[in-house]
């Protein structure tokens, strides 16, 4: 439950940029947060210490997430890509390429199978996690879509805009505009 005395447990420090981002990982021993000082940081939440500071992106890191087993992460970035980096080493595994705008938020499906990321471009594009390849751009936003999301048992995407709406995509199936 949350802490009676309202006092901060960790503060943790190390960015040189604004935190966009953050996400703790399924065992809830590691924090991983992105900055607008380009990187991605995992933290033991147990020391307060850095662990690793992964580095790639070369504009802000708007979004990251962890996959379900917390052996990924995933970063997007106002650089247009979305990365998949080893949560462990901190290696780079792949570069997704293909937002034509900054991506504003990123998540990843519960099997881990696929990564969803929005962009201000109005689109939703859907990863396979796997091989980096783009499965589908879904297309109906008329501003940046802000945020997205993957339902717990993994049969829709929900994702949230300026233009004022909140759309909800069957996973799996090449919706179209305006869906």
């Amino acid at each position: 439950g949350v802490g009676k005395t309202g006092k901060v447990r960790v503060c943790l420090k190390g960015h040189g940029g604004g935190v966009f981002s953050v996400a703790i990982s399924p065992d809830g021993s590691e924090i991983v947060s992105g900055s607008c000082d380009k990187t991605v940081r995992v933290w033991d939440v147990k020391t307060g210490k850095e662990k690793v500071c992964l580095k790639g992106h070369v504009l802000d890191v708007t979004s990251v997430a962890i996959s379900p087993d917390g052996s990924e992460i995933v970063s997007g970035s106002s650089d247009k890509t979305v990365r998949v980096w080893d949560a462990k080493t901190g290696k780079e595994k792949v570069c997704l390429r293909g937002h034509d705008g900054w991506v504003y938020s990123v998540a990843i499906s519960p099997d881990g199978s696929e990564i969803v990321s929005g962009s201000d471009y109005k689109t939703v594009r859907v990863w396979d996690a796997k091989t980096g390849k783009e499965k589908v751009c879904l297309e109906g936003h008329d501003d940046w879509v802000d945020c997205v999301s993957i339902s717990p048992v993994g049969s829709e995407i929900v994702s949230g805009s300026f233009d004022l709406t909140v759309r909800l995509w069957p996973r799996g199936v090449a919706a179209g505009p305006g869906t």
